[in-house]
């Protein structure tokens, strides 16, 4: 299987970073991973959120964040609308369904001919 993550949506902050107090390093980001194998393809309903400091080059935990930061968080995450969550066929997929399909109306029509 195969795990690919797709970003939703970036934002800076120029709130004070807990951990250094720099007011120009606080970056969100919102990911959504998508699970797929040969037969279908499927995107997690979960969506991971990380806070990171480049100044500090931490990962600034929901523990540690203040008042500032938890609503630029709250404005941010409404911006960052989630994919479908629902199954996509792959090609192949579609083929082995028309494949044992056929094979049904084969059947049904040479034993209704007997």
């Amino acid at each position: 299987m195969k795990t690919t993550e797709h970003i939703l949506h970036i934002a800076k902050f120029n709130n004070n970073c807990p951990g250094c107090y720099t007011t120009d390093g606080l970056k969100i980001s919102f990911v959504q991973e998508e699970i797929e194998n040969k037969f279908h393809s499927k995107m997690q309903k979960i969506v991971a959120e990380t806070l990171y400091c480049h100044a500090c080059n931490n990962i600034i935990y929901p523990v540690n964040w203040n008042e500032d930061i938890d609503r630029v968080y709250q404005y941010h995450k409404k911006q960052a609308i989630p994919k479908s969550s629902r199954v996509r066929l792959q090609p192949i997929t579609y083929g082995i369904i028309l494949f044992c399909f056929g094979a049904v109306v084969a059947l049904i029509y040479f034993l209704g001919n007997n």
